[in-house]
């Protein structure tokens, strides 16, 4: 496969303050990464760098990807324009009312982001994103906030793109669940300057639920590995 992104012996610094500690990563294209690592580790800084709004301290970091695609925690729609209004805004000439449907949102083009749930919200995040047409969509602790339910469906919808479009994904987040849920390989991180200590292959079927006996047992095999790499404290990750 070709590479999404390569990164050689990245190093990040602020001053004095060393964030990216030489960290060596390959991502396929079509490749599902989820990185996991505490707070302060360098996840958003490395995002940045991805995306162009800052640079390495030291090393290399090549982005093969002519659309990238976000979505953050926060939704982050233009509240004064209605929901095809803030999809029109990113693509004038994209099939917004396949898309709000793919996401189950049909019937509420013409409302507000005030008019809808947190949940619903975030799938026209999502949608926004997925309307690029995105060769890498990267998500930033996108379902944090949501309930499981409603996370679990969103997750659901946005994989169900994926395995029409394979385009590359890169997630964080704390949540083990999610990370197994989504990815094909995790990447731990340590606490500050992060290294990457571990990568996890996630051994599991395209098609996954969250409770199933064999996500359960790879869930207890990543939490020893966590605890045993003494990464972080890390007693919130198994919510």
């Amino acid at each position: 496969m070709d590479a999404s992104l390569i990164a050689e012996n990245l190093s990040k610094s602020f001053s004095t303050l060393k964030v990216l500690d030489r960290w060596n990563l390959k991502i396929e294209k079509s490749e599902r990464i989820v990185l996991l690592g505490p707070s302060g580790a360098g996840k958003t800084s490395f995002l940045k760098m991805l995306s162009g709004i800052d640079s390495p301290s030291s090393g290399s970091l090549e982005v093969f990807a002519d659309k990238i695609g976000f979505v953050f925690q926060e939704p982050r729609l233009i509240p004064w324009r209605t929901v095809r209004e803030n999809l029109l805004f990113v693509n004038e000439d994209g099939k917004i009312d396949a898309v709000l449907e793919k996401l189950r949102l049909k019937g509420f083009a013409d409302y507000y982001p005030g008019q809808l749930s947190g949940g619903m919200q975030q799938r026209v995040n999502l949608a926004r994103a997925l309307l690029l047409e995105p060769d890498l969509l990267i998500l930033d602790e996108a379902f944090s906030s949501l309930d499981l339910p409603v996370k679990k469906s969103i997750m659901e919808d946005m994989l169900k793109q994926w395995q029409v479009k394979r385009f590359t994904i890169l997630a964080v987040t704390h949540d083990l669940k999610e990370a197994l849920y989504m990815a094909d390989r995790i990447i731990i991180l340590s606490s500050r300057p992060s290294r990457i200590v571990r990568e996890f292959t996630v051994d599991l079927d395209s098609c996954r639920t969250f409770s199933s006996p064999e996500l359960l047992a790879l869930e207890s095999q990543l939490l020893d590995i966590v605890f045993q790499d003494d990464a972080y404290g890390i007693s919130h990750l198994s919510g």
